[in-house]
């Protein structure tokens, strides 16, 4: 599926399905939520936490989903083409940082 795919395939998820989008404002706190619930996983997972009982079944690319769909409504929401947003930010870091990593002692 493309960006542009993901995109067509949530909006018309939430006209039919979703009964509409949320506002933006509320979009934008259950993003911050699906975001705290993939740092929740990634700190038990790599960092120093331990899970709980009941974290010991969760789906890190479930919840990295639910990430990018709660992203791709904003998205839709605000006008974003994201496949034009990507590639712009792309072009952005690669003229940004064409030797910034090379020269950077700590990624050796």
């Amino acid at each position: 599926m493309t960006i542009a795919e993901a995109q067509e395939t949530v909006d018309q998820w939430i006209k039919t399905t979703g009964i509409r989008y949320f506002n933006e404002l509320t979009n934008t706190a259950i993003l911050m939520e699906e975001v705290g619930e993939v740092a929740r996983i990634m700190s038990r997972k790599y960092g120093e936490q331990s899970f709980k009982k009941s974290d010991e079944a969760v789906d890190l690319g479930d919840e990295m989903a639910d990430v990018l769909f709660v992203l791709i409504c904003l998205a839709n929401q605000t006008g974003i083409d994201l496949t034009a947003a990507m590639e712009k930010n792309l072009i952005k870091k690669s003229i940004r940082d064409a030797d910034r990593h090379k020269n950077n002692d700590k990624l050796k």
